[in-house]
């Protein structure tokens, strides 16, 4: 990744225009498995955000800079580049808007079974707490504070850029999906002209 080697994002004509003339380049997405299932970049890997940091030191030693990572907004994506670029592998390229960005583009994408994304899931979790902690405070004084702490939680999330309630659910057998990590890895370490 020479050209963009000092950028920390690029946009979908760009990232484009790089996985083109550029074999090297190493497309993982950091979606949970059940994202990447349901729609994903044609020779991407997934590497769900939660297991980056795991797998830091061996993603460092054997990538050689030349990853462009994606999620499905943008969020996840830059999270592990700062990971990455922490651990000493500042080379790597976020795909500005994500997924999102890229279909919207009209890019072509590989499409799964359809299954709800974090975002989604995370939307329908708060809110149902909420609703059910107003409800149960009929009978139980004070449920309301489920709610309110959710809100707190929610607020947190969006100050700092992170959701502990996306992480927590991203770890369920709905969002694990197939991928497998050690599988993943190996697609980074290997040539890219070697990958099939």
């Amino acid at each position: 990744m020479t050209a963009n080697a000092g950028s920390s994002a690029v946009d979908v004509t760009t990232a484009r225009a790089l996985i083109a003339s550029n074999p090297d380049v190493l497309v993982v997405d950091v979606r949970t498995a059940a994202e990447f299932e349901t729609a994903h970049i044609d020779g991407a890997i997934n590497l769900p955000l939660d297991q980056v940091d795991a797998h830091l030191r061996q993603i460092v030693a054997d990538a050689g800079g030349r990853l462009l990572l994606i999620c499905q907004s943008g969020n996840r994506a830059t999270q592990a580049q700062k990971s990455l670029c922490e651990a000493g592998l500042p080379g790597t390229v976020v795909l500005s808007g994500g997924m999102n960005s890229w279909i919207t583009s009209g890019a072509p994408v590989i499409r799964g079974r359809q299954k709800w994304s974090l975002e989604r899931q995370v939307r329908l979790v708060a809110g149902g707490i909420v609703l059910a902690s107003i409800v149960a405070d009929l009978w139980l004084p004070g449920a309301r504070f489920v709610g309110a702490f959710i809100g707190a939680g929610l607020v947190f999330a969006s100050l700092t850029d992170t959701c502990a309630m996306g992480m927590i659910l991203s770890r369920l057998p709905y969002n694990r999906g197939r991928a497998d990590a050690a599988e993943a890895l190996a697609c980074i370490v290997k040539p890219a002209r070697s990958r099939t």
